[in-house]
């Protein structure tokens, strides 16, 4: 006889275990990476698990510009981006104690949400 059990939901703070993830789309052409500080140029588009887009520097049509490693940014960025090549295309998983965590983004992104970018 076969029974079914019910799994609990996944808790999103699980995936924090882990830390944030990169996976290369296009490496890039150069070897050059950003260092703490520096001024980095990203497109991005964000979504959440439900594949929602909260955000979207390509729907803008403008180049989001930062300093990177400062804290100017969510944590998955402040650790992703400067292991990036100049040109590098990548989809980051963020969890969310390297985003937005319990406070989340009103209006935009749920507390606990993990990020992909």
């Amino acid at each position: 006889m076969a029974e079914a059990a019910l799994s609990p939901a996944p808790d999103p703070e699980d995936a924090a275990a882990k830390g944030p993830e990169k996976i290369i789309i296009w490496q890039g052409s150069q070897k050059v990476t950003p260092r703490a500080g520096d001024k980095v140029h990203i497109h991005y588009v964000g979504t959440l698990e439900n594949g929602e887009v909260f955000d979207s520097s390509r729907d803008r049509e403008i180049i989001f510009t930062t300093q990177i490693g400062v804290g100017k940014v969510i944590k998955a960025w402040d650790l992703l981006v400067p292991t990036m090549n100049l040109g590098e295309v990548a989809k980051l998983t963020c969890p969310p104690s390297y985003a937005y965590g319990a406070r989340g983004f009103p209006g935009s992104i749920p507390p606990y949400s993990i990020l992909f970018l």
